[in-house]
């Protein structure tokens, strides 16, 4: 499952002198962000990732452990219904991978990005 952490990594990257951290940069902002949002150990978690593991090229996951000191807001919001999933910052579903929905809402994005270009 790819992981990014576009806070980050995708700064730097997309300053980075060298051409791996640029490609990098510009196949990622392609990609729509599916942000979980997560604690350790989470069994649904694991396998929701399981579930959505043959669309993994299709977005970019961002882990988010509410259980960090950083993560509090998440975590009185979302203590009880993890995993929660947003896309592209917009709640997409919880407690399960609802695949349809996840399918549409990808293909919805899809033919909006290719509208853009």
């Amino acid at each position: 499952m790819v992981l990014c952490f576009l806070s980050r990594a995708l700064p730097r990257a997309r300053h980075s002198p060298s051409p791996l951290g640029r490609q990098l940069c510009s196949a990622s902002t392609d990609k729509p962000v599916l942000t979980l949002f997560t604690k350790k150990p989470c069994p649904l978690c694991d396998e929701a990732k399981e579930v959505l593991e043959p669309y993994k090229r299709k977005f970019i996951l961002q882990e988010v452990d509410i259980t960090l000191p950083e993560n509090s807001a998440w975590y009185d919001k979302y203590k009880y219904d993890i995993p929660v999933f947003h896309l592209n910052g917009k709640f997409l579903m919880k407690h399960r991978v609802d695949i349809q929905k996840f399918e549409d809402r990808l293909r919805k994005l899809e033919l909006q990005s290719e509208g853009k270009q």
